[in-house]
């Protein structure tokens, strides 16, 4: 039987130019970096003309950003879809929110740096932390829930901020390598959980209306 050719893919020809090139430009960011590569090499990779990128980008640092603000976006909904796997409002779906956050650094981690350095941002930085901030409502919509407050309150931002830096801090330990070299064993998603239980407070403390996090 003969083999079917494999088509390349051309976005630019189904209307979405402005994706592919996005796309095409994160590919080589995962693999040489934000600094190491060019208008040319992305046009390459996305098979479009040299000329094309500019009906959407004006320069290559205005390229580079929109991968930041499309994976701050999409960190945004894959946590959103691993809490809703899970009874909302539950230590399972935050803890849930934290897992998603860490894979997605594995997963993705040069366009993670990328998407919390605000150097090459400098133009369109509001832009970037609104989307980022975004993001993070996810976490604190399902604090809240699990607070039983009804929208975003001093207290769920007290509760989350600590939910947010332990992932946030596993996740550049784990794209740095530096878990590599301890001693003993990490299991990521069970610390989550663990660090997700110990931080927020008990059920036994919000019947009696105390948030006090336990030490």
């Amino acid at each position: 039987m003969a083999k079917k050719k494999i088509q390349k893919k051309t976005a630019y020809h189904h209307g979405d130019l402005h994706g592919q090139l996005v796309t095409a430009a994160r590919e080589l960011i995962e693999k040489h970096g934000p600094d190491s590569f060019s208008m040319s090499d992305a046009c390459r990779l996305a098979g479009v003309s040299t000329a094309a990128p500019y009906r959407h980008f004006s320069s290559k640092q205005d390229l580079v950003t929109e991968v930041a603000r499309d994976g701050l976006a999409r960190l945004g909904i894959d946590m959103e879809n691993h809490a809703a796997h899970h009874p909302r409002g539950t230590i399972e779906s935050i803890a849930a929110i934290g897992r998603a956050y860490v894979s997605f650094a594995i997963r993705e981690p040069h366009t993670f740096r990328l998407m919390f350095s605000t150097e090459p941002h400098s133009g369109r930085i509001a832009e970037v932390k609104q989307v980022g901030m975004n993001s993070y409502g996810v976490l604190l919509r399902e604090v809240a829930r699990y607070l039983g407050e009804d929208g975003i309150t001093d207290a769920v931002l007290r509760a989350s901020f600590p939910l947010w830096t332990q992932v946030h801090g596993l996740s550049f330990l784990s794209i740095d390598g530096k878990l590599e070299v301890t001693d003993f064993p990490v299991d990521i998603e069970d610390s989550i959980l663990l660090a997700t239980e110990r931080l927020l407070p008990a059920a036994s403390e919000l019947q009696t209306g105390e948030t006090t996090q336990k030490t």
